[in-house]
C-alpha cells in the first residue's frame, strides 16, 4: 500500500445532512469547519460536498416528513463502511418538534445511529467529541 493510500485511509471526509432543522446546530457545525479553536482538520477530517466521497455522515434535525425520502437516498449514496452522527436532540428524539405533524419518526428509526451528540445545540467541544468517536468506529469497521 502506497502511503498516499494509508493516508487518505486515516483522513476521514464527513457529510452532513440537514433533515429539517431549525439551524442552530448547523451554526455549530459551522464553527467546527472555521474556527481553529474547534476546528475538525485537527482530527484529520474535512467536510466534503458529495455524500459519495463520504466516511462519516453527520445528522442534523428532526426527520420531517418533507425531506425524509431525500435524507434516505442521500444516506444510501455513502459508500460503505460508513459511520453516522446524530448532532442535536431533534434527530435522537425530535426535540422540541416531536409532537409536531410534519415530524416523521426518530432517524434511527430508518438509519443506524452509531454516535449520539445531544444537546439543543451542542456545544462545539461535544461535536467535536461526537466526531472523534465516530472516528474510531471507522477504523474498527475498515
Amino acid at each position: 500500500m502506497s502511503s498516499l493510500s494509508r493516508f487518505a485511509g486515516k483522513s476521514p471526509w464527513l457529510y452532513r445532512i440537514n433533515a429539517g432543522s431549525c439551524n442552530g446546530c448547523d451554526v455549530e457545525l459551522a464553527t467546527t469547519a472555521i474556527i481553529p479553536r474547534y476546528d475538525v482538520e485537527r482530527l484529520g477530517c474535512q467536510y466534503c460536498a458529495s455524500p459519495k466521497h463520504a466516511d462519516i455522515v453527520l445528522i442534523t434535525g428532526p426527520l420531517t416528513t418533507r425531506v425524509k425520502d431525500k435524507v434516505l437516498s442521500l444516506y444510501d449514496e455513502i459508500p460503505n463502511p460508513k459511520v453516522t452522527v446524530a448532532i442535536g436532540i431533534c434527530p435522537i428524539s425530535g426535540g422540541v418538534f416531536r409532537e409536531s405533524y410534519t415530524m416523521s419518526r426518530p432517524v434511527d428509526e430508518y438509519i443506524p445511529v452509531d454516535v449520539n451528540v445531544p444537546g439543543c445545540p451542542p456545544r462545539p467541544q461535544a461535536i467535536i467529541e461526537g466526531i472523534a468517536k465516530a472516528i474510531k468506529i471507522l477504523e474498527s469497521r475498515s
